[in-house]
């Protein structure tokens, strides 16, 4: 059961992580588009379905397999876990965010510029590489 468990914890990770990836960037484009335009309309619909039908499920499944899995391995007394959850408390905060940035877009309130997208949409890989590094080569 652990190995279904792990492989199903892979998957949402993959999916959050896509979803992390893709949605900062259609911020990008949504930033400067005209309030009120049809392709202002198409990119809230857009992020609202990435959000709730990829992004938060994946979410969910992502935290409830791996703490199953922490649980099941014996892993919460292993440092690397602890660097990991840290990490994936960062990630889930990012989320959250982008969340926010969701509700903004659709109620036409950004007040971010394209460029400050483009930059925030680099804080999730660097917590994945983060994340992948503690899991794979366990430091400490």
């Amino acid at each position: 059961m652990y190995e279904w468990i792990k492989a199903l914890h892979v998957i949402a990770v993959i999916a959050w992580m896509a979803g992390m990836l893709y949605l900062p960037r259609l911020f990008v484009y949504h930033s400067v588009t005209e309030i009120g335009s049809q392709q202002s309309e198409t990119f809230k619909l857009m992020e609202r379905r990435l959000l709730k039908a990829i992004i938060n499920p994946a979410m969910a499944v992502t935290w409830l397999a791996g703490l199953y899995l922490a649980w099941a391995g014996h892993w919460f007394s292993a440092g690397w876990l602890h660097g990991k959850v840290l990490l994936v408390l960062a990630m889930s905060g990012m989320h959250g965010f982008l969340a926010r940035c969701v509700k903004d877009f659709a109620a036409d309130r950004n007040a971010r510029s394209q460029r400050f997208y483009r930059l925030i949409n680099e804080v999730p890989t660097v917590l994945m590489i983060g994340i992948v590094i503690l899991v794979v080569v366990k430091p400490f």
